[in-house]
């Protein structure tokens, strides 16, 4: 690995010790920095030729555009605020999206990657909404080096980038395939059962097709207990100790692996469950209301309280199996039920609702016989995916870190 033969201070925390040659200029000597506009989301159709960014990157496409070129984006507004994209040719630029406008002797793919390791996010105003003030930003200090090596830096960073985001679109192909064979196995398992040979007969119901023509469709309320959990106030100050139970937020549950992180929580006293309601070991968690809504479901194996935005399901009587009803839950007519009654801008459904949903239910030994089925596959496939998220992050880390440390000096590149 080369580096620069001398060092000096930058004077910028996050930057350290830069080249004796380079200077530090503010961000709007870089550049101006400009809003996009407003374009109804109605107007939005992926048959359109025009890609939309907002504030949170890609929205869409559309079929006209209001900027044509290569330029660099930043996310104004949202949760991920502070994003860098680059666009080029057409495209509409909303008005939750700061288009820089480069001045002369700014390398745009350069200024694009310089941007991308600041963590612009780290700058935003705390807000229902976070967002971006361009006047603050504007006055942040970066470093400035000559065209030359500007040049040089980008090529060679296009270079060892497109190789790494190579590697990383492979896996995420790779990973998808997983999921859908995750998808698959469990719908036709749950659906169908373990033989394939069963008679089978048609459930009257167009979303299910046909079952084995010894099974039975009922109502959740029919197979299952339902019950909400309770809000905690953001004063509550509970310590961790032995003697206490897990409080289950919905951020606790992975979305894709069904796991639920109990440790990095808040901990219920048990002087204090009187005021909280509790399930026990053997229960499904599923969320029903806000952005993960039907995707995040676990399956519970200890003593919890849990947040009101999650719904626990146990079984109701011994004629029906809970850890076949989890699969059930991520089969593609539950999701299609729940999917159907969404309501709001949020996304929710009531416990009304989700007590008259359908559920396939065959005897209770070929319940426990397809659980078991699918305990041993999808715990195969989960952890190939563990893997492969494993070897994603790795190579997104590798990423950044090889942006960071040539842009910000401490790799030396030279124009070939």
């Amino acid at each position: 690995m080369k580096q620069y033969n001398t060092y000096k201070p930058s004077g910028i925390e996050w930057l350290g010790d830069i080249p004796e040659h380079w200077e530090v200029k503010r961000v709007k000597d870089f550049g101006e920095y400009q809003s996009g506009y407003f374009i109804d989301a109605n107007e939005f159709d992926n048959d359109n030729d025009y890609p939309v960014f907002g504030g949170n990157g890609l929205r869409g496409y559309a079929c006209k555009f209001n900027h044509n070129g290569e330029y660099i984006l930043i996310g104004r507004q949202g949760a991920l605020c502070g994003n860098v994209n680059f666009a080029s040719g057409k495209f509409w630029a909303t008005e939750h999206a700061v288009v820089v406008y480069s001045k002369k002797g700014i390398h745009k793919r350069w200024y694009a990657y310089l941007l991308e390791i600041m963590n612009l996010n780290q700058y935003a105003i705390s807000a229902a909404q976070p967002g971006l003030s361009v006047e603050k930003i504007r006055r942040l200090m970066l470093p400035y080096i000559s065209f030359t090596e500007q040049t040089a830096i980008a090529n060679y960073l296009d270079t060892k980038t497109a190789a790494i985001d190579r590697k990383i679109e492979l896996l995420t192909t790779k990973a998808n395939k997983y999921k859908a064979l995750r998808r698959s196995l469990i719908n036709e398992t749950v659906c169908r059962g373990l033989n394939p040979n069963a008679p089978l007969k048609d459930s009257d119901i167009e979303w299910i097709g046909k079952i084995p023509e010894h099974w039975e469709v009922k109502r959740v309320k029919d197979n299952l207990d339902l019950l909400t959990g309770n809000s905690i106030s953001d004063k509550t100050d509970f310590e961790d100790s032995n003697n206490s139970i897990p409080y289950v937020a919905t951020k606790d549950i992975e979305i894709n692996s069904c796991n639920i992180d109990y440790e990095n929580g808040i901990y219920i006293p048990r002087k204090e469950l009187k005021k909280f309601k509790t399930i026990n070991p053997n229960s499904i968690l599923l969320c029903i209301e806000g952005g993960s809504a039907g995707k995040k479901i676990a399956f519970n194996t200890r003593r919890i309280c849990f947040v009101n935005k999650l719904c626990s399901f146990s079984s109701k009587g011994n004629a029906v199996d809970i850890k076949y009803n989890f699969y059930q839950m991520q089969s593609a007519p539950w999701l299609f039920q729940f999917n159907q009654v969404m309501n709001g801008l949020i996304g929710g459904v009531s416990v009304s609702l989700l007590k008259t949903f359908r559920l396939i239910t065959p005897p209770k030994n070929e319940q426990v016989e397809i659980a078991n089925y699918l305990n041993e596959k999808t715990t195969q496939i989960d952890t190939i995916l563990t893997n492969i998220s494993e070897q994603i992050t790795k190579f997104t880390q590798l990423r950044k870190t090889l942006i960071n440390d040539v842009v910000t000096g401490k790799i030396k590149v030279t124009e070939e």
